[in-house]
């Protein structure tokens, strides 16, 4: 599945379109190497997400195409959510 994708499907980011750009501007990681928009997941990846302040790293645990709100979650495992100083 298409990293871009995967992050709207899980719900980690809202939109798809905002996960493509945050992803194209280098945002975005998967397992420690920047990753672009198209990058092909595979289960067992780390994704490290930068938000303003914030930077999340999630373990991919299921893709799906398509999940319900309340068990999208389940796709992935927390594995840190921190703040980042100036």
């Amino acid at each position: 599945m298409r990293l871009d994708k995967y992050l709207k499907v899980s719900r980690i980011i809202k939109r798809r379109t905002l996960s493509k750009e945050m992803a194209g501007s280098e945002r975005v990681l998967v397992n420690g190497k920047v990753a672009k928009p198209s990058h092909q997941l595979k289960i067992g990846d780390l994704i490290t997400v930068e938000f303003g302040r914030r930077r999340l790293e999630v373990e991919v645990l299921m893709l799906k195409e398509h999940v319900l709100k309340d068990e999208s979650h389940l796709m992935y495992r927390l594995v840190k959510d921190e703040k980042i100083e100036a």
